[in-house]
């Protein structure tokens, strides 16, 4: 069966992201942007380019919206509700605040179309590859609608749960990512002010990173309450505070000897057990 696919907002990840479905069996693709150049290119690899997101909108089923803010996605919404019919679902893939999907679904449900919201992991790279991971949030039967898009654009995708579950997953995921960006810049001035090449040491995290999973590598506990005497996690989570607390200790000795301020170093030491399920 053919899924007929309209894709709006042709951006640094949109673009790629509609290339792949250009790319992909069973997907009829209609594409807008207000720039002429990403459309001619996914008009070149077999899409259809379409005068405005109205046309895109008469012409689709599933409709993928990658644009910029929250404001963008309610004026997207809006000219495809003024053409629609009961059986589209609109897949948000724009990371927006964590109310506008219910908003936007409660608004699109007076018109008899499905929203889902729908935001993506991995960036332009990861959206070249095929590999992004895609969190859902909305009704089983709009996720089912969607499903051949998702996959085609995609290597994970999960359902999280209703309308804004999406969203919520992404800010979580999110919110890791760029505390993790601010540990790094820590890291970075302590190695600089420590004679070190900060650009080696980037190639030691990310050489590191992909064997032990970073982060991710704790997150495997199904929930983040006090761990209880005899639970299996409680000798492994143990094992990680003893090891992190020793080096977080020697980070701190070493940026107070170097005048490096490390705030986040301090906060770790302080919450790392805690945060682990050791209360």
């Amino acid at each position: 069966m053919t899924t007929r696919v309209g894709f709006v907002g042709l951006g640094n990840i949109g673009r790629p992201m509609a290339l792949r479905l250009a790319k992909s069996d069973g997907i009829d693709l209609w594409v807008y942007d207000v720039v002429r150049e990403p459309v001619a290119e996914l008009e070149e690899a077999g899409a259809r380019g379409a005068d405005s997101v109205a046309a895109l909108a008469a012409r689709s089923d599933v409709i993928c919206v990658m644009v910029r803010d929250d404001d963008q996605v309610r004026d997207v919404l809006g000219e495809v509700l003024g053409v629609s019919g009961d059986a589209q679902t609109v897949v948000i893939h724009s990371t927006v605040a964590p109310d506008t999907p219910a908003q936007l679904a409660d608004v699109a449900a007076r018109h008899g179309v499905k929203v889902l919201d729908a935001p993506v992991s991995g960036g332009a790279m990861g959206a070249a590859e095929g590999t992004l991971a895609i969190m859902v949030g909305g009704s089983d039967e709009a996720f089912a609608a969607a499903r051949p898009a998702l996959d085609a654009m995609s290597s994970y995708v999960v359902h999280a749960g209703p309308i804004g579950a999406g969203t919520k997953f992404k800010l979580a995921r999110n919110l890791m990512h760029f505390v993790a960006f601010t540990a790094a810049t820590e890291a970075q001035r302590l190695a600089e002010a420590s004679g070190l090449d900060i650009v080696e040491l980037g190639k030691v995290v990310r050489h590191t990173d992909a064997i032990t999973g970073g982060p991710g590598a704790i997150m495997h506990r199904a929930t983040t309450a006090p761990i209880e005497e005899g639970d299996f996690w409680m000798g492994v989570m143990e094992h990680v505070v003893a090891l992190g607390e020793k080096d977080l200790r020697f980070a701190i000795e070493l940026a107070d000897e170097q005048g490096v301020d490390v705030p986040l170093a301090r906060l770790s030491l302080e919450r790392l057990g805690k945060g682990l399920g050791l209360g």
